[in-house]
């Protein structure tokens, strides 16, 4: 027999709640996630402040989510590879520092980006 559809509803609605809750739990324990909400918060008024196209912002939210996610990747990551291995490990290491390469790369983008649309109207003020 089907779920009723509000059983179904319920349950996706609550797989919102523990993704914000994850995002929220991220933001509180690591360093590195304050910083990206900060850089986040800055870019957003940065884009305002200048009256960027649509196109820009476009480009400028997928910067962003792109960064958020690798984040949260990694931290995932480093919580899962904590739990399996406590104890020092050559291949828990490695895991760790492929995961936190993935969000330099991923920031080291997100940077070109930035600069090509915010670089020259800072340029301009100066």
């Amino acid at each position: 027999m089907a779920e009723p559809t509000d059983s179904l509803l319920r349950r996706r609605i609550a797989s919102f709640g523990h993704a914000f809750r994850g995002v929220a739990a991220a933001l509180r324990s690591e360093v590195h996630m304050q910083f990206h909400a900060v850089a986040t918060a800055v870019v957003i008024g940065l884009g305002f402040y200048f009256g960027i196209s649509r196109l820009e912002w476009a480009l400028v939210s997928l910067a962003i989510g792109t960064v958020w996610t690798a984040e949260l990747l990694n931290t995932a990551i480093e919580v899962v590879v904590n739990l399996v291995s406590p104890g020092y490990h050559p291949l828990a290491g490695k895991a760790k520092d492929i995961a936190s390469g993935a969000v330099l790369m991923a920031g080291f983008g997100a940077l070109g980006v930035g600069l090509l649309i915010f670089g020259p109207r800072v340029w301009a003020l100066l």
